[in-house]
């Protein structure tokens, strides 16, 4: 009989830093080499949604990818879970290149898609027994209830989803993922259909949980708060098709945020209107014509400047070969 580990915390590296010149190549957990993704159209075209993304990812890091609908965040989001290939490139994550699903990745999607005939423990304790087969009951539930309590849902572990509101059957999928310790959480839109309350809750109890743990988050998101609040770095996708990689933006917010203080931190305002500027017109333009020395390889890495109101950024190309594949 295997025996089932106490929650791990990862090995968490710290932001990259101005003054430090950024991230180092050993940093790079999750690398996305140059892939695509096409599909046939009538008349024998292929429609092309995005292609030559490279995109690379700190183990540790929050990484959230914005962008209009179209330019391929979801099909982004399914070839790091192994749901779809890529029509040419490669995906590596912690040495190994992708090939289909593995429970080393959870996917947390817009609905909860829990069982309705389990209930909150079974719904867990289900993902947990599909991670470690041998292990013996009693340390599946034991687990399961860890990760129930995680998410604050202890005390509901014999509620069934019908009993359960959405931003509590939103909780029992979080519990689920953690609960198999994934080295990535992938999450689509998993606030959306919530209450501005409830959604601002869950993103607190996910800011927390990931901290503490270390995990590696690739996120997709159309909300600039959202992004603004839980990334350490957001990428920005031109709109589709043949979406690409515009920018890279760093976040310069600290680490340690507050949700009411949030408004006031320096580089607050910078980043917002960055972010927006870049979806009223810029994903639009950028699609259309790249600037010049534009390489899809190394993508502009920005930092919106600290103490500004407007859209001033600071173009750091050179820690955009930082993290070079």
């Amino acid at each position: 009989m295997s025996t089932l580990l106490p929650f791990r915390r990862r090995p968490q590296r710290a932001a990259p830093d101005a003054a430090a010149g950024g991230a180092r190549m050993s940093d790079k957990f999750i690398s996305i080499e140059g892939i695509a993704r096409r599909y046939p159209a009538p008349g024998g075209r292929t429609s092309t949604v995005f292609e030559n993304l490279w995109l690379p990812v700190r183990r540790g890091e929050f990484v959230c990818m914005i962008g209009h609908s179209g330019c391929g965040k979801t099909t982004v989001l399914n070839i790091l879970a192994g749901l779809e290939a890529p029509s040419e490139g490669v995906v590596i994550v912690d040495g190994q290149a992708i090939e289909g699903t593995s429970l080393d990745r959870a996917v947390i999607f817009q609905g909860h898609a829990l069982l309705p005939w389990r209930t909150v423990l079974g719904n867990v304790a289900y993902a947990v027994s599909s991670r470690w087969r041998g292990a013996r009951r009693a340390e599946v539930e034991e687990r399961a209830r860890r990760a129930i309590a995680t998410v604050g849902l202890a005390g509901s572990e014999h509620k069934r989803p019908s009993e359960l509101s959405g931003g509590m059957k939103q909780r029992v999928g979080i519990a689920r993922a953690l609960a198999i310790e994934p080295k990535i959480l992938l999450m689509d839109e998993p606030f959306s259909a919530l209450d501005a309350l409830t959604r601002g809750t869950l993103q607190d109890e996910v800011r927390r949980i990931c901290i503490e743990t270390g995990q590696t988050v690739f996120m997709i998101t159309h909300d600039v708060d959202e992004a603004i609040y839980l990334a350490d770095r957001i990428v920005l996708m031109t709109n589709g098709p043949e979406a690409k990689v515009a920018e890279i933006v760093e976040n310069p917010l600290p680490k340690a945020r507050a949700r009411a203080a949030l408004h006031h931190a320096p580089g607050y305002y910078a980043l917002r209107n960055h972010l927006m500027d870049f979806l009223v017109t810029r994903s639009k333009t950028l699609r259309d014509a790249m600037p010049a020395g534009y390489d899809p390889r190394h993508p502009p890495v920005v930092r919106p400047a600290p103490g500004t109101s407007d859209a001033e950024a600071i173009v750091a190309g050179t820690e955009a070969s930082a993290m070079r594949a």
